[in-house]
C-alpha cells in the first residue's frame, strides 16, 4: 500500500474522530459525507448515520474519561478513510484540502493532529510511531 495513503488515512481518522467533540463538528461532518458521496453515493446515509453515531460515543468516552474507545473509534475511522482512498484514489487531494481546511479547528490545547511520519525498519528491528498518545505492551 502507498505509505501517503496511509499516512493520509491516519490523519483523518484522527482528526475526524478529535473533531467530533468540538464546534466543527457539522463542518466536519459535511466535509467527510461530501468526499465519500463521490466514492460511494449508496453510502452516505448509512455513513452520516455511522458519522452520528461515533459522535455519541466519543462524547460519551469523554465524560468518562475512556481514552481506549476514543482510540478503537479513531483507529476504525483511519481503516474507513484507507478504504475510502484506496478504492478511489482521485480523492486523496480533496481529502488533503478538507484537512487543510479544519487544520486551525483540529488544535486542542495548543496540540495540533495534522502528522506525518515516516520509518523503516530492517530484519528483527520495529518501529512505533504515534502522533498523539500511544501505549505498547509485549508479552
Amino acid at each position: 500500500m502507498d505509505p501517503q495513503i496511509a499516512a493520509l488515512a491516519g490523519a483523518a481518522g484522527t482528526t475526524i474522530v478529535t473533531l467530533m467533540a468540538t464546534d466543527a463538528w457539522q463542518r466536519t461532518r459535511d466535509g467527510v459525507t461530501s468526499i465519500w458521496k463521490r466514492v460511494h453515493p449508496e453510502r452516505v446515509d448509512a455513513l452520516a448515520a455511522e458519522l452520528d453515531l461515533t459522535r455519541e460515543q466519543v462524547l460519551a468516552a469523554r465524560d468518562v474519561g475512556d481514552t481506549p474507545t476514543e482510540d478503537e473509534l479513531r483507529a476504525e475511522w483511519q481503516g474507513r478513510v484507507r478504504r475510502l482512498l484506496l478504492a478511489d484514489p482521485s480523492v486523496v487531494e480533496d481529502l488533503r484540502e478538507l484537512l487543510d481546511e479544519l487544520a486551525p479547528e483540529a488544535s486542542v490545547n495548543g496540540d495540533t493532529y495534522n502528522v506525518q511520519m515516516h520509518a523503516r525498519a530492517t530484519e528483527q528491528g520495529r518501529v512505533y510511531q504515534a502522533g498523539r498518545d500511544q501505549h505498547i505492551s509485549e508479552s
